[in-house]
């Protein structure tokens, strides 16, 4: 029992040291990314993901209003989780088949740094252990830069930077607010919405996205 805890200790020391670390450093590679890549060499398939990292200040802020705005609206005052959202998930998901997310952006961040993705309650755990950690290391300014840089955008396509050139042919740093909305709109199924060539549904959510970019609480990083 004693090795356990021992064991169990420098687990714990370990994460914080790896947290800490990747609050400095560019994250170029993703376990989501590895699942990604595994998955495609089992079917055979060339896996050749396009992503280039951006500091905050150098991806247009309405990338972030879009994100909140389609994402986590109370990004900037929870603590890493939306317990209502949560609640409100859990009772929809028992009336149907359908599965419905209460993720906030930090558990996305979380998610795709730290876990493969994969739909297990253990994947949530560990998700919960290290949104815990990103929100007291980090902070909301790195978690949104990390968040912009890893999630997918497209099918083999990784940040908003990557999806940008890959869908409007300029960089991050001179979006629209319908460009950043277009991509806000597609996050939940990145590689089923198309982006470039936008249907019904995209079009709408991403005029609703845009039309309420503006009437949220201002987002301002210290």
């Amino acid at each position: 029992m004693k090795k356990f805890f021992k064991i169990l200790f420098w687990l714990f020391v370990a994460t914080i040291l790896w947290v800490v670390v990747l609050k400095y450093v560019p994250i170029c590679y993703t376990p989501v990314m590895l699942r990604r890549s595994i998955e495609y060499a089992t079917d055979g398939r060339d896996y050749k993901f396009r992503k280039q990292w951006k500091q905050l200040d150098d991806i247009d802020h309405k990338m972030v209003l879009a994100v909140v705005t389609s994402e986590d609206n109370l990004f900037m005052t929870h603590n890493g989780f939306d317990i209502e959202s949560i609640k409100k998930a859990y009772e929809r998901n028992k009336k149907g088949k359908k599965v419905w997310g209460g993720s906030t952006i930090s558990q996305q961040t979380a998610k795709n740094v730290f876990t493969f993705g994969t739909r297990t309650y253990f994947r949530k755990v560990v998700e919960a252990y290290f949104t815990v950690l990103i929100e007291l290391i980090w902070g909301k300014e790195r978690i949104m830069e990390v968040y912009l840089n890893v999630i997918e955008t497209g099918t083999n396509l990784y940040g908003v930077e990557a999806a940008s050139k890959a869908y409007f042919n300029h960089s991050s740093k001179r979006m629209s607010s319908y460009e950043a909305a277009l991509i806000a709109a597609a996050l939940p199924s990145p590689r089923k919405y198309s982006v470039s060539n936008p249907g019904p549904y995209m079009s709408r959510r991403a005029s609703q996205i845009q039309g309420l970019m503006y009437k949220i609480a201002p987002i301002k990083f210290e």
